[in-house]
């Protein structure tokens, strides 16, 4: 048989419920800390950035957490999103390997990031709160908060990365389609900005940059609240409705995956995918490979620290412990807009650091070598950010291919490459590169973490 096998749940089999790793985790993450007393932070802390609800479930450790049926309700306009079996993908490469993958792209705003923006609207609209602020790289969380946004009547600011609202102009008019008002940061209209521009006019910008002006708005104004589209236990907890309905899935394909694969940037679509499994494995169920991928030019978890850090650039945040490359760490400017990160999700830093996930970084041009394999297969254009699962999954099936293994592979297809046609463009025309980072601004960086008593 060949062409794609789909396996799509009807939508009355969305999950009913979110699923929370910290249940089943065999050593509890370390807590944030308030930077000021280096204590950690309770919910009061949280309360001028995030709606209570919001707060609850980021320091939860109950297993299930309902979802409320109006979100689910939202949920169905893409949900269940399919499971496909890539089987001309599987002959092109001769390998004995199965290759799924989670097919996210079929959102409104074309990714997995609706997933957590819907949920963070209604919970927000719920409070009372009739703005929102927050940050997007290459702006699939920024389209996916406008997108909630427009449907709860909420309006939304985001601050773009420069570089990538220079570099995708499609992504800033889908905000704007969305209702949203679109900056590139750094801006003027934050102190935050204005500091980083007075020394460095040309700054590319970071996602810590842009994370330190929607939480300074935030903060400053109580009629608004912050929103985050990765990082933080609340959103990869909404992420999992993706896992749970994979697991489903291959029950009715009469498979399961042996590797689990996913693009990390702050962690959440990888979370979204892998926790559930990762989750039944420390339940008593089988071992399997959980592959953390992230770009080369940002290698937050392959050569950051784990430690206590910042999670934005002007030091707006609570501290928490997570794998970071300092940050004060601006990644170079790779299409791969929404991974250049400096620190990771505690709870994804956590489970690696008890050797409960791998992590690996590859290079931008064989990222698009292998999306452009997979679109000519598999007939989908993958976003840069989705890239390099792709090239993961492909490192895996030619393995099994060498080793003569039938495995089971299984990746998150994070998000469609349509409004990221100028990064495809740039590899046909060899102007695409393989940034590399500064050893030396990256020692400076780390040797700047913040000093937390053991």
């Amino acid at each position: 048989m060949s062409g794609q096998l789909k396996y799509v749940l009807d939508e009355t089999q969305i999950p009913k419920s979110w699923y929370n790793i910290a249940a089943d985790l065999p050593v509890p993450p370390p807590p944030a800390l308030h930077p000021g007393t280096m204590q950690p932070a309770g919910p009061g802390d949280f309360e001028p950035l995030f709606p209570m609800e919001l707060i609850l479930q980021e320091v939860s450790t109950e297993r299930e957490i309902e979802i409320p049926e109006p979100i689910r309700d939202i949920y169905r306009m893409w949900r269940p999103s399919p499971l496909i079996r890539a089987r001309r993908l599987e002959q092109a490469l001769g390998t004995p390997a199965k290759i799924y993958f989670k097919n996210e792209g079929v959102s409104p705003a074309g990714s997995h990031k609706p997933n957590t923006a819907v949920p963070q609207a209604w919970y927000n609209k719920e409070a009372g709160i009739k703005r929102l602020s927050t940050e997007t790289g290459a702006g699939q969380w920024g389209s996916s908060l406008a997108f909630a946004g427009a449907l709860f009547g909420i309006d939304v600011t985001v601050f773009q990365v420069r570089v990538s609202y220079d570099q995708k102009p499609y992504r800033r008019a889908l905000m704007e389609t969305y209702g949203a008002r679109c900056l590139p940061s750094p801006s003027t209209e934050t102190e935050s900005g204005r500091a980083i521009l007075a020394q460095f006019p040309d700054s590319p910008g970071s996602l810590g940059i842009a994370i330190s002006e929607a939480v300074e708005v935030a903060a400053k104004d109580p009629a608004v609240k912050y929103a985050l589209g990765s990082v933080l236990n609340h959103v990869l907890l909404h992420q999992t409705v993706n896992g749970l309905e994979a697991i489903k899935q291959f029950e009715m394909a009469g498979d399961d995956p042996d590797v689990v694969i996913g693009c990390v940037g702050g962690g959440s679509n990888f979370a979204g995918i892998a926790f559930p499994y990762l989750g039944m494995q420390l339940r008593g169920g089988r071992k399997r490979r959980f592959v953390a991928v992230e770009p080369a030019s940002c290698p937050t978890m392959t050569r950051g620290k784990y430690a206590y850090d910042f999670g934005d650039t002007a030091h707006l945040t609570p501290l928490v412990k997570m794998h970071t490359l300092g940050s004060t760490f601006i990644p170079p400017a790779s299409h791969s807009g929404g991974l250049r990160y400096h620190g990771m999700a505690p709870l994804v830093s956590h489970v690696h650091q008890l050797g409960l996930i791998e992590a690996r970084a590859y290079r931008q041009i064989a990222c698009f070598d292998a999306a452009i394999q997979f679109a000519r297969c598999e007939g989908i254009v993958p976003a840069p950010e989705s890239t390099h699962a792709v090239c993961c999954a492909i490192d895996e099936a030619l393995r099994c291919k060498r080793e003569g293994k039938a495995e089971t592979i299984l990746f998150n297809l994070s998000g469609h490459g349509h409004f990221d046609m100028g990064a495809y463009i740039a590899y046909f025309e060899g102007k695409l590169t393989d940034h590399s980072y500064d050893e030396g601004e990256l020692a400076l960086a780390l040797a700047g973490l913040p000093s937390v008593a053991a």
